[in-house]
């Protein structure tokens, strides 16, 4: 079946997706009863699968493993339950790996600007080397990753004050971007003015004028209603962006190994459907809000390259993340960026 908007929302309302959190019954009380979090709406994809994949977990574990699931940052914003995930108080996290960056630097190496062209360049790299490399800082940090990341996107920029065409165009721009180093640094070398505020309070900046944009793909733009609080939206493609399945060591560690398969199996392929969604939804969607009216634009991402070439950000980044990850990322993308 094709996958658009109506048919997500369907399997949406079908998954119970409108309570409180997403728990499929228990037949009996189960071994283990596990957390999952994430902070997408509860219409969104990345739900509407991990719905899916808990249940089927439930199922094939003959009812011992019992994942809830918590969308729309029910348990915290997303530092607060990295946090939580660390402790114990949280088993899974879907999580940005730029966010993630806070505890882990090396994770946001594929959130470089403008590295990857397109969706065929992003898959090579993640379910190559790039992404290897990725799970390794991850696994050396202390947490668990499961092996595919699941798809959030190309992020697109929005704003209330105009569109965006040219590098001059974000300077002295108040914009919303997620709790990262990485984010600032790049904003700030085009001349933004970046601020640093959780998703769950993202809506509500811009609709008080705290900042006047913000950036991320389309099916966030739309999942969460951005169209009533932005006028225009320009296709920057600025970076890619995905969730990593992260655990807790330890609760993964009390998992028997046969228990571990099935949920490792269930979390890969629903990141895989995910993936196919989540670009499904994102080329349906710009009409749907165009129709909400939003004003869209193309951008030719060449002159924004060259901006951050000449401020020093991408010189600045290799030194960061130190030359091994660099030529990993340069060679996941075939070309040089610094």
């Amino acid at each position: 079946m094709k996958t658009n908007r109506r048919t997500l929302l369907m399997g949406a309302a079908a998954l119970g997706l409108a309570a409180p959190f997403i728990r499929p019954g228990a037949a009996r009380a189960a071994e283990f009863t596990m957390k999952l979090a994430n902070n997408q709406p509860m219409t969104h994809p990345t739900n509407v699968r991990a719905a899916e994949a808990v249940a089927k977990i439930l199922e094939e574990s003959d009812g011992r493993v019992d994942i809830q699931v918590f969308p729309s940052n029910q348990l915290g914003a997303d530092t607060d339950v990295l946090g939580q995930l660390r402790s114990g108080g949280v088993e899974f996290f879907l999580l940005s790996p730029l966010i993630l960056s806070t505890l882990i630097p090396n994770a946001a190496v594929n959130g470089v600007g403008f590295a990857f062209p397109n969706y065929d360049a992003v898959w090579s790299a993640m379910d190559g080397e790039l992404g290897a490399y990725a799970r390794s800082q991850i696994e050396a940090g202390g947490l668990i990753v499961q092996e595919n990341i699941w798809d959030n996107g190309f992020r697109q920029t929005t704003s209330s004050r105009g569109p965006i065409t040219t590098p001059a165009d974000f300077e002295g721009m108040k914009i919303r971007v997620p709790v990262s180093p990485l984010w600032t640094s790049m904003f700030t070398a085009f001349g933004a003015a970046p601020t640093s505020i959780n998703f769950a309070e993202t809506y509500s900046a811009l609709q008080t004028g705290i900042v006047d944009g913000q950036e991320n793909p389309l099916a966030i733009v739309s999942t969460s209603k951005m169209a009533e609080v932005q006028k225009y939206c320009s296709l920057t493609n600025h970076m890619w962006d995905g969730f990593w399945m992260l655990g807790n060591r330890r609760a993964w560690s009390a998992l028997p190994e046969d228990l571990q398969a099935i949920v490792s199996k269930n979390f890969n392929e629903a990141g895989m459907a995910q993936r196919q969604d989540v670009m499904a939804l994102n080329e349906s969607l710009r009409g749907e809000l165009e129709a909400a009216g939003m004003a869209f634009n193309e951008v030719d991402p060449a002159p924004f390259e060259q901006k951050l070439r000449e401020a020093g950000f991408y010189a600045e980044w290799k030194g960061k993340f130190g030359d091994e990850a660099w030529a990993i990322l340069e060679r996941s993308v075939d070309r040089a960026l610094a």
